[in-house]
């Protein structure tokens, strides 16, 4: 992979040509503290308006500084993508009910999520995942470090579906350990120094 870039208002046109292959998500889900069809009615929008509605919020979010994350390029070209921020920035993990059942305390140090990835098909099995989670890692450790949460699938047996959250091996590699389970998912942790240079 040639690069790795923040997602920025600079950096949108990368971003919009990358997920405009992948539907009409627009990685707004973790985003949102309450449900799919809640936001429709708080907008009053229908189902397929969903992903246009999506693709504006979402804009809206990185030109007011408010959603984070990796583009990775290859030939010049983003190829894959990374999303990450701080707990108050991806509210919807809060709600999910394994989450709640764990009953985690407060910790004293700052807690980033990572939520989700996508790799364009063309370039998949090459590393590109790992490559967004590394300069994820790095862009958190910049920004102060604390503790930072993932949630892979327990199984990739779900195929495409289960690797938008990333492999439990991709993150173990990177020095997270498993806390607990989430029903198909895992919760993995690690903390980041800002004084470490080696996130690993």
């Amino acid at each position: 992979m040639d690069s790795t870039r923040e997602l920025s208002p600079d950096t949108w046109p990368d971003f919009e040509k990358l997920l405009s292959k992948q539907g009409g998500c627009w990685c707004m889900y973790y985003h949102r503290p309450h449900s799919f069809e809640q936001e429709m009615k708080k907008y009053n929008v229908n189902r397929s308006e969903m992903p246009s509605h999506n693709r504006k919020r979402k804009k809206e979010l990185v030109a007011q500084g408010r959603s984070h994350g990796i583009i990775v390029y290859a030939d010049n070209k983003p190829v894959g993508w990374c999303q990450y921020g701080p707990k108050e920035e991806l509210p919807r993990i809060d709600r999910g009910r394994y989450y709640r059942k764990l009953g985690l305390k407060e910790e004293a140090e700052k807690l980033w999520r990572i939520t989700c990835f996508y790799v364009d098909s063309k370039y998949r099995r090459r590393g590109v995942a790992s490559v967004a989670l590394r300069a994820a890692l790095e862009s958190i450790r910049e920004k102060g470090g604390g503790i930072v949460d993932a949630y892979p699938r327990a199984s990739t047996r779900g195929g495409s579906v289960s690797l938008w959250f990333g492999t439990v091996g991709m993150f173990e590699r990177e020095g997270f350990k498993s806390v607990a389970s989430l029903g198909n998912s895992v919760l993995m942790r690690k903390l980041i120094s800002s004084g470490d240079r080696n996130t690993r």
